[in-house]
């Protein structure tokens, strides 16, 4: 899960900061292209409704990693066998 939640970490902020970077020009209707290659032209309610999803794949990139890192951390009970034939302690 650690390593499924970096991915989307990752991919999530590589892709926002190329369409950032790639689309500074504005207007009313917005042509997004990622690496030279036009994906769709969106109105502004559409850019932020695309904002909110990217937003929730990114809470739950950053959710399985906290998770992950919680599990790792949690320690069994360590519990003490007693040997047969010796008295416990």
């Amino acid at each position: 899960m650690l390593i499924l939640g970096l991915l989307l970490l990752a991919a999530v902020g590589a892709f926002t900061a190329l369409v950032i970077a790639d689309n500074l020009s504005g207007g009313p209707e917005y042509t997004v292209s990622v690496l030279g290659q036009d994906i769709a032209t969106m109105n502004t309610l559409a850019v932020f409704c695309s904002g909110l999803a990217l937003a929730l794949i990114f809470c739950a990139g950053l959710s399985a990693v906290a998770s992950a890192a919680a599990h790792r951390r949690r320690e069994r009970p360590r519990t003490h066998a007693t040997h047969p034939g010796r008295p416990g302690r």
